[in-house]
């Protein structure tokens, strides 16, 4: 896989609900926030990264990278921040990923891009089996060929927030991933301290 084929986009615009309305991407694992987590990771396996965020923008471009926020005025959830990041792609792909979970693989964009390739399909996305062999999906974690922004923001226009009901407009393909624990995500205070014991 060539990186330079592709972009990263870190999506940490979420309102974060449950977690007292924090900006989750500030919040501090390790004494680091967790966006810088999501960067020593992703940026291995990308070209250029951007990071999406709705506040404390001077914090994030702390980081060097460009910051951009959503361009709609209402909360799109996590599709907003697809359609800023691919319209500011410049690569023939892009890879996404959520600010929330900070041990996602190292390999994650490459195999992506290796079942995209595979299925000449528009979108990879990955999925994971629980205990019970129930498939879990996990569509944040994503890789999008460029040239999707004006389908994308069609489906918004209808009022369309949900990822996967997208995708399957989509020629897509799921990507199996082993090893659940590595998407787990930071949803609320009792998360950040299981994820502060996975760490140790």
């Amino acid at each position: 896989m060539d990186t330079s084929w592709i972009d990263g986009l870190i999506l940490c615009g979420g309102q974060a609900q449950r977690m007292g309305g924090q900006d989750k991407g500030l919040i501090e694992l390790k004494q680091r926030p967790l966006f810088e987590h999501c960067i020593e990771r992703l940026a291995p396996q990308v070209d250029k990264l951007m990071l999406n965020a709705n506040r404390n923008h001077d914090r994030y471009a702390l980081s060097k990278l460009p910051v951009y926020a959503d361009m709609h005025s209402d909360f799109s959830g996590p599709l907003a921040g697809f359609y800023a990041g691919l319209s500011h792609c410049q690569a023939p792909y892009l890879a996404i990923v959520p600010c929330d979970s900070p041990i996602f693989p190292l390999d994650l964009v490459e195999h992506l891009f290796i079942g995209l390739q595979a299925n000449h399909a528009d979108v990879s996305y990955a999925v994971t089996k629980n205990a019970s062999d129930q498939q879990q999906n996990q569509s944040v974690f994503c890789l999008i060929r460029n040239g999707l922004k004006d389908h994308l923001s069609q489906y918004l226009g209808q009022g369309e927030r949900k990822i996967d009901r997208w995708f399957h407009q989509l020629n897509y393909v799921e990507v199996l991933f082993p090893d659940e624990l590595s998407f787990a995500n930071i949803n609320t205070p009792e998360d950040l301290l299981k994820m502060e014991g996975l760490l140790s």
